[in-house]
């Protein structure tokens, strides 16, 4: 018997090659912690994920040289020492950030018992993005919290 996975939607699949950032764009961020940079979030092998120097809500800007067609876009989250809920925030602009369109907002709970990772997919069709921005609340509930990123990805 012969047989051939068919792929359900090819575009997905064959998107395997995130955009290479540290080329094609300039990072803005709203605070870093010196031993966990935006580098280690943006580049794939190169850390364990950015994390913010002070607490509340941060911004992720990634200001693009060029504009870009985006298709899919992977955040990670790991949080395995308190009970939280974040929320964040993905909007573009394609007029260098006079204005923005949302993506997506969303909450997830953290339960250092169960639920320690949060890793969405988003499926996109955006052309002459100059400006991709990542607003993350720590937490809805408590201001102290600390915002960190394990994995942002693009393609």
């Amino acid at each position: 018997m012969r047989k051939r996975l068919i792929d359900e939607d090819p575009q997905l699949t064959a998107a395997t090659d995130w955009l290479k950032l540290d080329e094609l764009a300039e990072v803005e961020i709203s605070s870093e912690d010196a031993r966990h940079p935006i580098e280690s979030a943006l580049l794939a092998g190169a850390g364990s994920g950015w994390r913010a120097a002070v607490p509340g809500k941060q911004t992720i800007r990634l200001l693009f040289a060029q504009s870009q067609q985006l298709r899919r876009i992977r955040v990670r989250f790991v949080e395995t020492a308190m009970q939280r809920t974040q929320e964040y925030l993905l909007r573009w602009s394609g007029d260098n950030g006079q204005s923005f369109r949302e993506i997506v907002r969303q909450q997830w709970n953290f339960s250092p018992e169960g639920s320690v990772t949060q890793t969405e997919e988003h499926r996109v069709d955006l052309s002459g993005v100059t400006v991709l921005e990542l607003i993350i609340t720590p937490d809805i509930g408590n201001e102290q919290a600390v915002a960190s990123l394990a994995e942002l990805r693009i393609a």
